[in-house]
């Protein structure tokens, strides 16, 4: 028996959504910003358990996403706008839950100014199948949207734009009215102590935003001339100190490193870091406090290096992808060449990473030693980092390399995660218990192995200098914990924002067990240990800390040196960006001799795994035999050719980091 249905036509449907275009957008605003925070917690349970708590800030965030999407009522395509714009923030979401995956801190405004960076980290934590499948995916997506976009139903109602745009001038009016309401009200706040607490309490459309628009310093309130002269008038009554006999200065920034027995649930089968505290116990050391937690070595390394606060630069900002990808400041490196010293940086991880390549000229070293001027890359540890022993015959160098004192800053990489969740160690020399699960007991097992090969890297890099009997202070310190879930109650005396460091020395320091100290302070300190006081910056955190107006006048006086007039130092920044080479000692070229067949023997000085031939600028297959010999093949050398030798950057770009000068090879 047949039956009539009465299937809405396609145009009833669409004459309903049109009708109800903005009650609709807006329900799906709020179905879209569920899935996103389902995606940033990893669970739906969890995005249920955040909508039941703070309903107030779920319905503010998707009232941000249906604000976004108004701008489709401006077109007559406004299916294939809605789609766009619901897309992108769909694909951000997808985004973040993807980074908190793999690192504590949760997708935010700067990293956008690394999107050629963050590709390169991308491969670090997924197979090249993965890889190629998001390309593949990214394509397609592309293609869908392409054809949606020729194919989709146009809007054919009247546009009235005199009603349309102060309709969207007055919903916009109104969030930045709902916006101010819940500052006042404290639903929202624009101070995030935790960026990756603040994401899980305020939502990700809310802090994202906040962190794409805040950036920079604020301009503090008197900032005059009268005030830097009246904040600096105390450091002039500090005498510079012995700056005639500076002896070698090493910092070392050490991958996620921090004292493993300070978590409370963990049992080791024998101490894992004990060179470590044998130092801690003999020298000054202490709890070093950072500014970000599992992710953002940078961040720790800026402190450390200026002697400046992340606290007053925007929120979730990163001044090596900022600020100082644009112009110089004031930093130990340039403090301590004006006294000589020359500056030198090592960091066993591709130069582009952070935009160091390009940061470091502007923080005032000479040279920097990067993976790609190492020829022993392929000393990986088990996921894929180089260890960090690889380090010290390069430190060896940049202290070899001049005939006086040097300052060496050298940043490892060994502990870097993702830790894996199966067992990767067959018989690891330290055994881990006590974590929740089996998969949490691999990850610390894992990472504490690391660290156990870091300390004997420690150990073996103060022999080494002790050895040469230059006198010479080392600092070594953690950069941040590692990204494994810590709270503060899992830690037995100290906090999630707190590492470790210690200070060797052959000098004959004073020495201070269990001084705790900031990043930021950390150089002042160790000026202070050797009777130096030098550089603005350093010289303030000497004098200053004890006044009330300490960190009130440190944000001034950032401000001035970075964004300001510099009235510090005279009205003119006085730190001219340097021409920083790659590489302690220069790639060179010797001879080229044939063999048989198309092969030839590319002789030379200081060749790596990322040395490539280039013949008149054409780069060939190349194959590194010693860091004298490389063979190429498949030449095609003419008369007056040139050969140069490029070191490829292992970051993925496929970009070069310098060439060595011409070889002519005279071919009659």
């Amino acid at each position: 028996m047949n039956k009539n249905y009465n299937i809405p036509s396609k145009e009833t449907i669409l004459q309903f959504c049109n009708k109800f275009a903005v009650l609709l957008q807006l329900a799906g605003s709020f179905v879209l910003y569920f899935v996103i925070e389902a995606m940033s917690r990893h669970s739906f349970s969890e995005a249920f358990a955040f909508l039941d708590n703070s309903t107030k800030v779920f319905c503010y965030n998707a009232l941000l996403i249906f604000l976004t999407s108004l701008i489709v009522f401006l077109f007559r395509r406004r299916a294939f706008w809605r789609t766009l714009v619901f897309m992108v923030w769909f694909l951000l979401g997808l985004a973040n839950g993807f980074i908190l995956a793999n690192r504590v801190t949760p997708l935010t405004g700067p990293d956008f100014k690394m999107i050629l960076e963050g590709a390169g980290v991308l491969t670090k934590y997924m197979s090249k199948a993965a890889g190629v499948a998001m390309v593949v995916a990214l394509a397609i997506l592309a293609a869908v949207l392409i054809i949606f976009f020729l194919k989709c139903p146009k809007y054919r109602g009247k546009r009235d734009f005199r009603i349309i745009v102060p309709c969207l001038l007055a919903a916009a009016l109104g969030f930045f009215g709902l916006t101010q309401y819940c500052y006042e009200a404290r639903v929202l706040s624009t101070y995030f102590g935790n960026i990756a607490f603040a994401y899980q309490d305020f939502g990700f459309p809310y802090c994202l935003s906040v962190t794409l628009t805040d950036t920079g310093i604020d301009k503090p309130q008197g900032y005059s001339e009268e005030l830097i002269s009246s904040i600096i008038s105390q450091e002039g009554q500090l005498d510079p100190g012995n700056v005639e006999d500076v002896p070698n200065v090493i910092i070392v920034q050490l991958e996620t490193f921090f004292d493993p027995t300070g978590v409370e649930f963990l049992s080791f089968s024998e101490d894992p870091i004990p060179n470590w505290h044998k130092l801690s116990e003999e020298y000054t050391s202490g709890h070093y406090t950072v500014p970000t937690v599992g992710a953002g070595t940078v961040n720790t390394e800026f402190e450390t290096l200026t002697g400046m606060s992340l606290r007053y630069f925007g929120t979730g900002e990163y001044p090596y992808k900022g600020i100082f990808k644009e112009r110089t400041g004031e930093s130990i490196a340039y403090v301590l060449e004006n006294l000589g010293l020359k500056a030198h940086a090592v960091h066993n991880n591709y130069a582009t990473f952070y935009s160091r390549k390009k940061v470091y000229a502007n923080l005032g070293f000479s040279d920097f030693t990067s993976s790609e001027y190492m020829n022993n890359q392929d000393d990986l540890n088990e996921i894929g980092w180089m260890r960090d022993r690889t380090l010290i015959p390069y430190i060896e160098d940049c202290l070899d390399s001049t005939k006086g004192n040097d300052f060496v800053f050298a940043v490892s990489v060994q502990g870097h995660g993702a830790y894996p969740t199966a067992e990767l160690l067959e018989e690891p020399e330290i055994q881990v218990t006590g974590a929740e699960t089996i998969e949490a007991n691999y990850q610390w097992e894992y990472y504490v192995n690391q660290l156990h090969e870091m300390d004997k890297f420690v150990k073996d890099l103060i022999d080494d200098v002790r050895e040469r009997g230059e006198p010479t202070v080392i600092m070594f310190y953690g950069d941040h914990l590692p990204t494994l879930g810590l709270k503060d109650s899992d830690l037995k005396e100290t906090t999630i924002y707190q590492t470790d460091y210690v200070v060797w020395d052959n000098i004959g320091l004073e020495h201070h067990p269990g001084k705790d100290i900031h990043a930021y302070q950390a150089v002042a300190a160790l000026f202070d240990s050797i009777d130096l006081h030098v550089g603005e910056m350093f010289r303030f955190h000497q004098t200053s800390q004890d006044k009330g107006s300490y960190q009130l006048d440190l944000q001034t006086l950032q401000y001035d040196m970075l964004y300001g007039e510099s009235y510090i130092f005279g009205g003119k920044n006085p730190y001219k960006k340097k021409k920083m080479v790659m590489g302690i000692d220069p790639i060179s070229i010797r001879s080229v001799r044939k063999t048989s067949g198309e092969f030839y023997y590319v002789y030379g000085w200081n060749f790596t795994q990322s040395s490539k031939v280039f013949v008149n600028g054409e780069v060939y297959p190349t194959y590194y035999l010693d860091s004298n010999k490389l063979l190429v093949n498949e030449l095609v050398i003419t008369e007056d050719s040139f050969i140069k030798v490029g070191q490829l950057s292992n970051s993925g770009s496929g970009k070069y980091l310098s060439y060595s000068a011409p070889y002519f090879l005279n071919v009659k």
